[in-house]
């Protein structure tokens, strides 16, 4: 019998190169066609409509019901051209993925025949059936209301013939039940703080905007090659595989040529982004075989957030026209680096000012000086919340790894900055400073852009890395959403700011001058939140050694992380700022722990499937051969010389026997653990049962049918090795 190994290999050798398609014309003549955007929205529009969208964009007013009905009546003359049929509310509930259910436009009229129509209401808010999706514990399974409510600040967009809204997710009594809602209020919040901040510098500054611009690292794999790994296809890992002899040692992948059938991919990905205005930019091999990255320019972080999302969505469909399979997992082979989601965030004032960009003069350093601190005690304050809005099932193969994120929250700025601030620490006093004095510390900030032009380079072992003009956090998940760790940002930066900019007027009203103050503080911040700051290998001996000492703590299971969530600096920084209840976060902790127990009992159950269906059988079976093989050694050789002959064969025979034991035991062992394990009703406790004791029999047996796929024929082995996934293409 062919196995579906064989079959995948025979049409994979059979399939013609990919040939680049020709260019479709300009990106400009394409960007956005499929977007509802400003300039659509003028044409399709009135001005009382159109004025309205833009201010509650802008300015965060409400849309009247009225205007929402010509908005709609708009919108939908817009998307029937484009050759939509349906609509959807397109929204993120917590499953880091996203949801629609689509309607019709059509409705029935009275006497016969049917009309396009779609009105306001069913723009601003509809009423999907929400019993299924994770609440933890916000509502019972039998209260299926959940609404959806437009945001207008992220355009609606047609895809697939459907006009999709983007919506927030809310439950019938008003708590979040997507990670949009509590995003925008995050945003809101630092909007709020950040701009108060600014008028200390510029009273002229009414609104600040976080930017963000993720890369987004991913694997491609042939298309029956993954159809022939179940738990490729089931988990989106590979459960079991031994490394391959060449893998990335080399590092000549990275930045490599990009072959033909990935490149023909890559440009019909582009080519379908561009016209929904997602700003893909960069492309490239990543470090890993097969393992690649895209990058966008820089946007306003909420649509940002909804782009990378739908990228990830158009990701998949066009691999799949390619007979390729697009892998977000964050460690989907083990051996070689997993994938990450990199976000590069800053915060921009509406006159475009970069606020961690320093300027071309003392004071707007002092501005920037004063974002960069507060930022850095903020990650100080609230770094294992940072680790936990990151932490996953998923990325837990990276979390404490030889890759980000390290276990440990750190914050790396580059040595000459570092020894600035020090100095900058030292020689601001709490007197009143002397003409003398104000002068050489005005002259040590205006140096900042030389500093950072020289001496800034990258740290890719930081979780959190000033890199010229922004922060990059490195911790992010390549599967999960850029929301998750934002909301914890934005809101812990948004309490520091406000903090800082309270201490500021303080002294102020004690008579200390406003930029003697605003130093004055900034030096306490910067002593506060010294011990985060660190520059050298984050994931070093050393570096644990040392961050024992300066009392940092250090996660590295994943239920762990999750408690942060519910510690009641977290709990109080979210209710200040009406970002989460505490109702909220203990829904989140709960739904988090429940994914991650969940996640690994799917992986649990197709490994055990996998050995006793898969492997076991082909390794049984090669033995026999090397039995029949001894048994034929011994007619051949009776007076003994046999055993010398089949010392190898035998060798292997008792190999083959003891991992095949090994294996039995540690399956039927694993089914004995997870029904014990799940007679606990604590989903914490199960889940740190399930860290603490399912993770390491599942490690067991793979070591197991690692070993017998370096001893079992090569012929007969059931599934793809990793030689064949990572450099096949």
């Amino acid at each position: 019998m062919v196995s579906l190994r064989e079959k995948a290999l025979e049409e994979l050798l059979r399939r013609e190169p990919s040939r680049l398609s020709p260019t479709e014309g300009k990106i400009s003549d394409i960007f956005g066609i499929n977007v509802f955007d400003r300039i659509k929205m003028k044409q399709y529009l009135s001005e009382e409509a159109f004025e309205s969208v833009i201010a509650a964009v802008d300015e965060g007013r409400r849309i009247d019901r009225k205007i929402a009905n010509q908005v709609a009546a708009g919108m939908k003359v817009w998307a029937l051209e484009r050759g939509a049929s349906h609509y959807t509310h397109w929204f993120h509930p917590l499953t880091d993925s996203t949801a629609e259910k689509h309607d019709a436009f059509f409705e029935l009229q009275q006497g016969g025949g049917a009309i396009e129509r779609f009105r306001g209401e069913l723009l601003v808010q509809q009423e999907p059936d929400a019993s299924s999706f994770p609440s933890g514990g916000l509502r019972n399974t039998f209260e299926a209301r959940g609404y959806t409510a437009w945001d207008p600040s992220s355009p609606a967009f047609v895809l697939d013939g459907t006009l999709c809204i983007p919506t927030v997710f809310i439950s019938y009594t008003g708590e979040a039940l997507d990670l949009k809602t509590p995003h925008l209020r995050s945003l809101l919040a630092l909007d709020t703080e950040a701009a108060q901040v600014c008028q200390l510098f510029d009273k002229d500054v009414k609104k600040v905007n976080v930017t963000l611009g993720w890369e987004q690292e991913y694997f491609l794999v042939d298309e029956g090659l993954f159809i022939a790994r179940p738990d490729l296809l089931l988990t989106g890992r590979t459960l079991m595989g031994h490394v391959a002899a060449k893998d990335q040692q080399l590092e000549d992948h990275y930045f490599g040529s990009i072959p033909d059938r990935i490149g023909a991919f890559m440009k019909e990905m582009e080519l379908e982004s561009y016209k929904l205005s997602i700003p893909v930019k960069t492309r490239h091999n990543e470090v890993a075989p097969h393992q690649f990255e895209c990058a966008p320019i820089f946007e306003e972080a909420n649509l940002a957030v909804d782009h990378n999302l739908l990228l990830m969505s158009v990701m998949d469909k066009v691999a799949r026209r390619h007979k390729l399979r697009v892998l977000f997992h964050e460690k989907p082979f083990k051996g070689v680096n997993g994938s990450g989601k990199h976000c590069n965030w800053s915060m921009a004032t509406h006159t475009g000012v970069n606020l961690l960009s320093p300027g071309k003069n003392p004071r707007s350093n002092i501005q920037f000086l004063t974002f960069l601190v507060n930022t850095m005690k903020a990650v100080d304050t609230h770094g294992m919340l940072l680790l936990a809005s990151v932490a996953s099932q998923s990325n837990s193969h990276r979390l404490g790894a030889n890759e980000a994120p390290p276990a440990i929250m750190s914050v790396f700025i580059g040595t000459t900055l570092s020894a600035m601030l020090d100095s900058l620490e030292e020689r601001v006093s709490d007197k009143k400073m002397t003409p003398g004095e104000k002068t050489e510390i005005k002259l040590d900030i205006g140096k900042i852009p030389e500093i950072l032009l020289d001496n800034t380079d990258r740290n890719r072992t930081s979780p959190f890395a000033f890199t010229g003009n922004r922060f990059e956090l490195r911790a992010m998940g390549s599967s999960g959403s850029a929301a998750a760790p934002l909301i914890a940002l934005n809101t812990a930066v948004a309490e520091q700011l406000h903090n800082f900019r309270l201490q500021v007027e303080a002294l102020i009203e004690k008579g200390v001058k406003k930029d003697e103050a605003i130093l004055q503080v900034l030096r306490t911040v910067i002593a506060e939140c010294k011990k985060i700051r660190f520059e050298g290998n984050g994931y070093s001996q050393e570096w644990q050694d040392e961050a024992t000492k300066r009392g940092l703590p250090m996660i590295n299971d994943v239920p762990t992380a999750f408690k942060s969530f519910l510690s009641p600096g977290s709990v109080k920084m979210f209710n200040d700022y009406s970002v989460l209840s505490e109702r909220e976060l203990e829904s989140r902790f709960e739904i988090r722990n429940e994914t991650f127990v969940k996640k690994l009992q799917i992986e649990a159950r197709v490994l055990g499937d996998l050995a006793i269906n898969h492997v076991v059988p082909t390794a049984l079976e090669y033995q026999n051969v090397l039995i029949e093989n001894v048994k034929g050694l011994k007619e051949l050789f009776p007076t003994g010389d046999y055993l010398k002959l089949a010392e190898t064969q035998l060798l292997s025979i008792r190999k083959i026997s003891e991992h095949i034991r090994q294996i039995r035991e540690s399956t039927i062992n694993l089914v004995e653990k997870r029904k014990e394990i799940n007679q606990n009703n604590d989903v914490f406790e199960r889940a740190t049962l399930y860290s603490k004791e399912i993770n390491p029999v599942i490690e067991d047996i793979r070591y197991h049918i690692d070993k017998l796929e370096l001893i079992v024929d090569d012929k007969i082995w059931p599934l793809p090795k990793y030689r064949e996934l990572l450099f096949l293409h």
